[in-house]
């Protein structure tokens, strides 16, 4: 949903219309200070429910937030943010330290403490919103892992996993498995925090928790790889196959046919993409994983009723 866009206002209502929207939204209870170029502030701001999950996105021309303790004692329901740079680059600070964000970076921010953030020339900023109550874990943990994050392995799994969604946030709003993918996320910055505060006593159950959504994750993102199966996905998970085969079962999954499903649907879309035009059907297959294409196009029409070439044919 858009909430601002300058470009259709005067010049002279952009800072009043720019400070509304910030301080009623998810950015409440800041000090705004603009940075005003020769041509004027700009700015545009959209905002959207991901299955519970608020996702803000703000590109606009150089500006700063500052949140005092004041600021702080007025906010009831403080939240924790988690934000990527996809443009220019950002300073944060709190209590002393300091983050420059660039787009290869992930940043933590725990409303319900002081801090600074800004950026000079026009640049961009995507965040997701969490609850204190939602990520469930101690305040300490939170702020231990602030400026942590790159510390962690998972850093760059949830990078991705987070440009993504932002990416296709709207679509992904709409779609009926928005509160299942919420609820990923969710688990996904939970162990990534608790994992960049190094807190074993927390980090135990909660990276438990959240192996299979880690491990779904990793695994999505390595449909392509022909070796990708459960010994793999143990290995860089540091568990057993067994013990992966377990939690497995007690979520209903069956970790082999979800792999397949996956790489059948990615197979699918890509089939029927105008892009892929030039590719053989096989050179398709090898892109989702598959390196046997007869076995492929058995699969293929098991899932979907219908063979690759036939179903490629009617989507041209």
């Amino acid at each position: 949903m858009l909430l601002l866009d300058t470009s259709t206002l005067p010049a002279r209502d952009r800072v009043e219309a720019f400070r509304e929207v910030l301080t009623n939204g998810s950015t409440r209870n800041h000090r705004v200070i603009h940075e005003v170029p020769p041509e004027g502030l700009h700015g545009r701001m959209e905002g959207v429910q991901v299955g519970g999950l608020t996702v803000f996105t703000s590109q606009n021309t150089g500006f700063r937030l500052v949140r005092t303790p004041r600021h702080v004692r007025r906010e009831s329901s403080p939240l924790v943010a988690v934000a990527v740079q996809p443009l220019g680059r950002g300073r944060f600070e709190l209590e002393g330290e300091q983050q420059l964000v660039g787009p290869t970076d992930l940043m933590l921010n725990d409303l319900n403490r002081p801090h600074d953030f800004s950026w000079t020339g026009t640049a961009a900023s995507k965040t997701v919103f969490f609850t204190h109550d939602q990520l469930g874990l101690p305040a300490d943990t939170v702020r231990a892992a602030t400026f942590r994050l790159r510390a962690s392995p998972l850093h760059d799994l949830v990078h991705r996993h987070l440009t993504a969604l932002f990416a296709d946030a709207d679509r992904l709003a709409l779609d009926p498995g928005a509160p299942a993918l919420a609820h990923a996320t969710l688990e996904l910055v939970r162990a990534l925090l608790v994992s960049a505060a190094d807190d074993r006593a927390v980090g135990r159950p909660v990276l438990a928790d959240t192996l299979l959504t880690r491990v779904l994750a990793y695994a999505r993102e390595h449909l392509a790889d022909p070796d990708l199966d459960a010994r793999r996905l143990a290995h860089v998970h540091h568990v057993s196959v067994r013990h992966l085969y377990q939690v497995c079962e007690r979520a209903g999954v069956s970790l082999e046919q979800w792999i397949i499903t996956q790489r059948l649907e990615g197979a699918r879309a890509a089939l029927a993409s105008p892009a892929n035009a030039h590719l053989t059907i096989a050179a398709v297959a090898r892109r989702w994983g598959f390196t046997q294409p007869t076995h492929f196009s058995r699969r293929f029409r098991e899932a979907f009723g219908t063979t690759p070439r036939e179903w490629r044919q009617r989507r041209s």
